[in-house]
């Protein structure tokens, strides 16, 4: 069963300044059927909420952790939790 979870992750490094959100925002199209944001937070972090099928947000999860992102993910914190709505595509904010 493949059931929608919202997920909410906290990435840090140097995650700003390097297009890391626009990079998420293309791997979330690429994976399909995920909506949500990805924003700058004033700590230096980005917050990406996303919520979608549970295996498509483990496939984001593991790209943010693992992934050729751009920049450098020093850790990921993340939260699983059920799905709000709310969201019509995923953006950048």
């Amino acid at each position: 069963m493949n059931e929608d979870v919202r997920l909410i992750a906290w990435v840090r490094g140097r995650v700003q300044g390097v297009g890391f959100r626009w990079f998420t925002r293309a791997n979330v199209l690429a994976i399909g059927g995920i909506t949500g944001f990805a924003s700058n937070l004033e700590d230096g972090r980005v917050q990406v909420l996303a919520e979608g099928p549970r295996e498509n947000c483990h496939r984001l999860l593991e790209w943010l952790c693992n992934g050729d992102t751009p920049g450098r993910v020093d850790g990921v914190t993340e939260i699983w939790a059920t799905p709000r709505g709310g969201y019509e595509d995923f953006e950048m904010r």
